[in-house]
């Protein structure tokens, strides 16, 4: 029987949209027993793996707009990848071998370590990356909140490809690579077998992740993979229960706004900022940076309002 998806080229035959029915089933039961659970707890928090109406259908519509712009970024990035890939990479290594499919899954999984970690430390890329960790909920629907720009990630998947690994399998590793990550998102499991814990990531360390506690902050960037976060100084184990969201919460569950608030924020800083290495500053360097006298100020404000208060 023809193949449905036969008349896409291979590289753009996507995983993710295939594994939608596995979302969908998974998010659907985890939603059943959530169903009882009240919105707020005795620490005016969420209690364990709650879901919000509108916290879930924002999550939802951001990933379906993901899956389009995902599509149009991998579109884009395919014409350069072939190029690299026929052109530049010193061998090509066969599509059909099982070695590939490792290199190209363990090799996609560390670039994928490095990129989240420049997507936490360089407030340009937080800048897109942010509306993932923007829900105050743990849930398989936050697994769904995804962003919509992926230029960084197709930059960093390059040198997959310059190293000869086909096209169509940088696109498919980083596909299960995702698959994989939906469901660490739920605080329905708590910690598993400790091997696994200590080489896989897990829902007790990404958890850590989506954490906004000083404790967790810019902890646990794996994929897959936690050793990453072992060997490069990153790995935090789960000590309590996390405050999810981001350390300024959005206030609000529009999608449009949730995507684009720290752009216009990031814009307003650097157009109001008088010295070019500031505005440099701001682009690059870490979300929350400031110039030296803006921090000073802040400081003083802050020293006012404790003295008021």
């Amino acid at each position: 029987m023809l193949d449905v998806l036969d008349f896409l080229p291979a590289a753009m035959r996507e995983p993710t949209v295939l594994a939608v029915p596995f979302f969908a089933l998974m998010l659907g039961l985890e939603f059943f027993a959530a169903a009882r659970l009240e919105d707020v707890d005795d620490d005016g928090r969420a209690p364990q793996g709650a879901y919000h109406k509108r916290d879930t259908k924002a999550s939802l519509w951001m990933g379906v707009v993901s899956i389009g712009t995902s599509a149009l970024s991998k579109f884009v990035a395919l014409f350069a990848y072939v190029a690299i890939f026929t052109y530049l990479a010193p061998w090509q290594l066969p599509i059909s071998a099982w070695y590939t499919w490792v290199i190209g899954f363990v090799g996609l999984d560390f670039l994928f370590y490095w990129e989240h970690r420049i997507a936490h430390r360089v407030r340009l890329v937080w800048a897109t990356h942010q509306a993932h960790h923007s829900s105050e909920y743990f849930n398989f629907a936050t697994a769904l909140r995804q962003k919509w720009n992926n230029s960084m990630s197709m930059i960093m998947w390059t040198p997959l490809v310059c190293l000869g690994v086909p096209p169509a399998v940088v696109f498919a590793c980083y596909s299960l690579n995702l698959i994989y990550q939906f469901w660490i998102h739920t605080e329905r499991i708590g910690t598993m077998w400790r091997p696994f814990e200590f080489v896989m990531n897990t829902p007790s360390h990404h958890r850590v992740h989506h954490g906004s506690d000083p404790e967790y902050l810019d902890k646990n960037y794996a994929g897959t993979f936690i050793v990453w976060d072992r060997m490069f100084g990153s790995f935090q184990k789960e000590l309590f229960r996390p405050h999810y969201g981001l350390t300024k919460p959005v206030g609000t569950y529009n999608i449009w706004k949730l995507q684009t608030h720290e752009y216009v924020s990031l814009g307003r800083d650097v157009a109001s900022a008088p010295r070019f290495r500031d505005k440099l500053g701001y682009i690059f360097g870490p979300p929350g940076w400031a110039p030296a006298a803006v921090r000073a100020e802040r400081h003083a404000e802050q020293a006012r309002e404790q003295s008021a208060a």
